[in-house]
């Protein structure tokens, strides 16, 4: 430390070191005062522990990390309704908490996430506008539901209720998303298909197939009896007790005239019931038809008219960080944020918060597929180095712009979410 900086700071150097390396470490770091973190966090091992669902908790990442930071990032997977429950009942048993918008919704008002200070994040600038104020551009609708926007945001350090608009205080920095839709078997399911509303074509009884998270669910189903001309709703992230009724009843009726196959919660789950043929349309995550179109078995991701449901997630920090982990944490995120994880993230078939970071990390061929929805000039690779599409192939859904363009609606938590879920409960029993 220079003698400025101890003037700055009223602390001297006896002092600190008085205090024990890791405050040193803490004001160090927080300071600016110190470089080279790979360094620093080898020589004072840091560990994180994270948790969150199993599209983004991902050794490779974990690795990657490791290797260029020196900080060990200890992974938990689970599925997004125990993501819910474990950060608001277990607080202390992470420290980085990987999370989807629709459940911060839940949990940042308990106090257990402490905003971030954006002047720390390096790439803010990068982050595209979609989790800035909800739209894609200036032209853009804002979609239904829980769109991250409305929950991004915080007054203060302290706050618990969500902002209105930008400020200095971000509930979480986003990281990852998508835009979903139908997978279908175009070899099984014999015509062309358009809308949501074709999952209910009696020509696809005991063929078909919805994901078991109430909250996500629910908009699937919105989607559907919305295209059906079933129900018109006011807002489908926010539902009303007679609407949530009147979706669930008919998700009942549906049942059991034997409409669907089965029900899946994990992304191994859809893949089996695609690449079996047991269902030949179904809600679907993007990878997951990559993962059948890896073993040779045609899927399609296929753009209808009524447009996606989204959802978007991100890395929040827990309440009790503070000093070295605290500063720790800021460099993960500002390291996951510099286009490495990005670029993997979008290699899989989701995007990256941070575009213009990830940019830099993908080839032309690989950004042109992806991204600007071009043809392949050679072979796109998964992160694993499967070939996923050949030269030649076409994202479904085309582009970056057209796909999150559009977004009809997010996956939401609605202010009767309690009775919603009971309800949804009702029809998987039923």
């Amino acid at each position: 430390m220079t003698k400025e900086q101890e003037k700055k700071s009223g602390l001297s150097r006896r002092e600190l070191l008085k205090r024990g390396t890791g405050a040193a470490l803490g004001f160090a770091a927080g300071s600016g005062a110190i470089t080279g973190f790979p360094t620093i966090w080898a020589q004072n091992p840091i560990t994180l522990r994270q948790f969150g669902t199993g599209v983004s908790n991902i050794n490779a990442i974990a690795e990657k990390c490791k290797e260029d930071l020196g900080i060990t990032l200890e992974m938990t997977a689970t599925d997004s309704d125990a993501a819910a429950q474990r950060a608001v009942t277990q607080p202390n048993s992470y420290d980085i908490a990987d999370i989807e918008y629709w459940i911060l919704k839940k949990v940042f008002p308990t106090g257990v996430i402490q905003p971030m200070e954006v002047a720390k994040l390096k790439h803010y600038d990068s982050i595209v506008p979609l989790f800035k104020t909800g739209k894609l551009t200036p032209e853009s609708t804002i979609a239904q539901g829980t769109a991250p926007h409305t929950v991004g945001y915080v007054d203060s350090a302290d706050a618990k209720t969500f902002a209105k608009s930008e400020t200095g205080f971000f509930t979480m920095v986003p990281t990852i998303y998508n835009a979903d839709t139908l997978g279908i078997r175009p070899d099984l399911v014999g015509r062309e298909i358009t809308t949501w509303a074709d999952i209910m074509d009696p020509a696809f009884k005991g063929k078909t197939s919805i994901l078991n998270i109430p909250s996500i669910g629910i908009m699937d189903a919105a989607m559907i009896t919305e295209a059906m001309g079933k129900i018109k709703y006011a807002d489908k992230g926010n539902m009303t007790k007679e609407e949530i009724d009147q979706t669930i009843d008919f998700l009942i009726e549906a049942k059991q005239a034997g409409q669907f196959r089965a029900f899946w919660k994990s992304f191994d789950e859809s893949v089996n019931l695609m690449s079996s043929g047991e269902v030949v349309i179904q809600s679907m995550w993007s990878p997951a038809v990559a993962a059948v179109r890896s073993k040779g078995i045609a899927c399609k991701y296929q753009p209808l008219k009524e447009g996606y449901r989204a959802w978007g997630g991100g890395l929040g920090l827990a309440k009790h960080l503070s000093g070295a982990q605290l500063d720790a944490a800021y460099e993960y995120i500002n390291w996951y944020t510099s286009g490495w994880v990005g670029a993997y993230l979008n290699r899989q078939g989701y995007y990256s918060a941070a575009m213009d970071t990830a940019k830099k990390f993908m080839t032309e061929d690989e950004w042109g597929f992806w991204i600007d929805g071009k043809a392949a000039k050679g072979d796109i690779v998964a992160p694993d180095g499967k070939v996923m599409e050949k030269a030649g192939a076409v994202r479904d859904g085309g582009s970056f712009a057209e796909r999150m363009g559009k977004v009809a609606c997010w996956n939401s938590v609605m202010d009767e979410d309690r009775y919603m879920v009971r309800r949804w409960n009702e029809f998987i029993a039923a």
